[in-house]
């Protein structure tokens, strides 16, 4: 078992699982202080050759991608070569070393926020998260390129996640929103928003990697609500501001650092972008577990004390 993109929060609630019943390497520029010791750990840039050396000689069986660089305030090139370049060359190893299935973790905003979504969208909908968002260009690829994969290579078992907001101990655009005292919401929408605990999405990536399994899956929470509701919930007092200042608004904290949600996805503060995860109930047997008190639990711990 591969896991790229070990050392995220994700990647080590992965291999702590995974570990137990499966002999787990994990690759990552960064290092792994506190792995446990039967995980082999190759402190790597996925671009480079060395990633050829993991694949030789070892009998891989799976790999879960879960490399992907989100940090908006990366370069646009940078993004582009780690996520997009990387994962090319991954997918050449796995067609050459002939490696029998691939989980990618992708996400529902490459749906994109829109005021004409309807309400649920199921996996057949369009790809239209990159529209207003540069940002969400090279997600938006991976997923496509994961696909393209799953149609040229039918001798792997190609499975793509796409998980609404993920909330707890990570940190991302949603967790991040969530953890601001007065986060920013803008007058006039309220739009209903899903989020899904980390535990929930490791525990989808789990039931994904059985044989026989394969396809694109929708993952979300125990429900969807208001966004008002939801940063309340988190403990948060919602600023209700303009549409016009609230992009100048995020643009000045996004400056001064004070915030990690970038003015380029205020589309999600405006508009719906749910999912219908019914195939992942019938196919995967996927059920969320927690709560959505048990969701925004981490979230109000942490809101001064991130990990």
């Amino acid at each position: 078992m591969l896991i790229t993109g070990i050392c995220g929060r994700l990647g080590k609630l992965l291999a702590r699982e995974l570990h137990r019943t499966d002999r787990v390497v994990g690759v990552d520029r960064r290092p792994f202080d506190d792995r446990p010791k039967d995980i082999v750990h190759h402190q790597v840039d996925m671009r480079r050759k060395k990633m050829k050396d993991i694949f030789r000689g070892r009998n891989i069986r799976a790999v879960v991608h879960l490399g992907v660089l989100h940090d908006p305030r990366r370069s646009e090139s940078e993004r582009h070569s780690w996520n997009i370049v990387a994962f090319q060359k991954l997918l050449g190893y796995m067609s050459q070393y002939e490696v029998p299935k691939l989980v990618v973790l992708s996400g529902a905003n490459v749906y994109g926020p829109q005021p004409n979504n309807p309400q649920f969208l199921t996996e057949d909908a369009p790809l239209l998260g990159a529209q207003h968002y540069g940002g969400m260009r090279d997600l938006v690829e991976l997923d496509m390129l994961a696909q393209s994969f799953f149609w040229k290579h039918p001798g792997t078992e190609t499975v793509v996640l796409r998980p609404c907001h993920i909330v707890g101990r990570v940190h991302n655009a949603a967790s991040n929103y969530l953890r601001l005292e007065r986060p920013v919401m803008v007058m006039g929408f309220d739009p209903m928003t899903q989020v899904v605990h980390e535990r929930d999405v490791v525990r989808a990536i789990r039931l994904a990697l059985r044989p026989g399994l394969r396809g694109i899956f929708n993952i979300r929470g125990p429900g969807e609500m208001p966004l008002s509701h939801l940063v309340r919930q988190a403990g948060g007092r919602p600023r209700l501001v303009p549409s016009p200042i609230a992009k100048v608004a995020l643009d000045q904290l996004w400056k001064l650092r004070l915030s990690s949600f970038p003015a380029q996805e205020l589309d999600h503060l405006r508009y719906v972008c749910m999912v219908d995860d019914s195939r992942a109930r019938t196919e995967l047997e996927y059920e969320p577990a927690h709560s959505i008190d048990r969701v925004l639990k981490d979230v109000r711990r942490l809101r001064y004390q991130l990990d």
